[in-house]
């Protein structure tokens, strides 16, 4: 099950590849896109609130425009409501991207140690490329975006992709996600995961630890902790 766990002083080899979530993961744009979700709503007569917003975190953006019509005046079809969410998230992320504390260092640890990376988001391409366009190049060797894939987080399509495009086995890899929904999909993949949790709180779910930040983890650091999601998982023993 899902445990908050100190990382344990125990000899554990690298991962094959880290995969990461971005929003609320990698950036903290949950502030970005629950500002545009009141702009588009406000703007059409309605009213939104933190309740509604919060059960949008880590959903594929489809579920999420579903939502936000079904609970506001706009009668937009989805493609229109979430590419009026990306354009105001893209712009503030191109005047500022909000890096969460520690997460470009260990994605730049884990390059210097050899160990590839993906980027597995929700996110459509336009906003995924905003923030990778602000890393040094190949910082991610392959990168899953919403509008790419069929079913988007918790199914584990987005991971099995991810994997796919890296040539490795979703049980040597390493996921980090900070929502139920994207732990949810990581786990299902098969693949041990790091919960960070951020806005809303994550439960327990076998597969994965949790820890409270990126800040000052290592790559050791995080091979160790993927060791204890592979037994949580129960595919390796204590």
């Amino acid at each position: 099950m899902l445990r908050r766990l100190a990382v344990m002083d125990l000899a554990a080899p690298l991962p094959a590849a880290v995969l990461w979530d971005m929003d609320g993961t990698l950036v903290d744009t949950e502030p970005y896109w629950i500002e545009a979700e009141h702009e588009i709503v406000e703007a059409a007569g309605g009213e939104w609130n933190d309740d509604y917003a919060l059960q949008l975190v880590g959903k594929d953006l489809n579920v999420s425009a579903s939502f936000i019509r079904d609970h506001s005046p706009i009668t937009w079809d989805n493609e229109r409501i979430i590419e009026e969410l990306l354009v105001r998230v893209v712009a503030r992320v191109t005047e500022h991207v909000p890096w969460r504390p520690g997460a470009r260092e260990l994605l730049a640890d884990l390059g210097a140690s050899g160990v590839p990376c993906a980027l597995v988001t929700m996110s459509w391409r336009s906003l995924a490329g905003a923030v990778i366009d602000a890393l040094p190049e190949g910082s991610f060797a392959a990168v899953i975006t919403g509008d790419e894939v069929e079913h988007g987080k918790p199914h584990p399509e987005p991971y099995w992709a991810a994997c796919r495009g890296l040539g490795v086995e979703a049980g040597d890899c390493i996921a980090l996600e900070d929502s139920p929904t994207g732990v949810r999909s990581a786990v299902a993949a098969g693949v041990p995961t790091i919960a960070i949790p951020f806005v809303i709180p994550v439960p327990e779910i076998a597969g994965a630890v949790q820890i409270g930040t990126l800040a000052g983890l290592t790559p050791d650091n995080l091979a160790r902790l993927g060791q204890q999601a592979r037994v949580s998982m129960g595919t390796e023993s204590a």
